[in-house]
């Protein structure tokens, strides 16, 4: 009798293994098939539409507006000469002819010299301003999905990040954008006053 409790026991102890392994992937796939939450940020406009943001795109082109009149001027310049020289083809002499097409390529090759500088030295000013803010905003990004549930952010505006589609839904961009300004708060003028003389 003892040995038949023992075989029944044993039979059973070997007829639940199989079912209990059957039992743990599913418990797995339960968790594996839990569906990921995804969140779209189209970064560049989040960096832009911060106060920080605005306050840079003001202050680049405030400190690059002198070299784009210099340009505006040097423009109006080689069209003048330009005009001046189609105006005269008949009536300039070969020496004046001469002297205004080199004055006009001298002045053209001063022109594109001024504004090839002026797109690098603003691209770089607007790379900074961008990198600064994107290194305050990362650690938002990551906190935020952190506490809605998102398991990745995608970033849309990005060429690299191929999202054909995403819903309004799931976009944080104003959100993110929001809660950096309420992190870092710009501050305005009329809070710091300039000291009088």
């Amino acid at each position: 009798m003892k040995l038949r409790n023992v075989l029944i026991v044993s039979m059973g102890f070997l007829l639940a293994i199989p079912l209990w392994a059957q039992a743990r992937p599913a418990a797995k796939s339960a968790t594996a098939d839990a569906p990921t939450r995804i969140a779209v940020i189209y970064l560049q406009q989040a960096i832009g539409s911060t106060g920080a943001g605005q306050q840079a795109a003001q202050e680049i082109q405030t400190r690059f507006a002198p070299r784009v009149n210099e340009l505006t001027n040097l423009s109006k310049q080689l069209q003048s000469l330009q005009q001046r020289l189609q105006n005269g083809q008949n009536t300039l002499s070969d020496a004046e002819k001469q002297r205004l097409s080199l004055e006009y390529q001298e002045l053209g090759r001063r022109y594109q010299r001024k504004q090839q500088q002026l797109q690098e030295d603003d691209q770089d000013a607007k790379t900074n301003a961008i990198d600064e803010i994107g290194q305050k905003m990362m650690p938002l990004i990551s906190k935020y999905a952190r506490e809605h549930g998102y398991s990745v952010v995608l970033d849309a505006s990005s060429q690299t990040t191929p999202v054909l589609y995403s819903s309004n839904a799931i976009n944080i961009t104003a959100a993110i954008t929001k809660l950096y300004d309420e992190t870092f708060p710009m501050k305005s003028a009329a809070a710091n006053p300039k000291p009088k003389p």
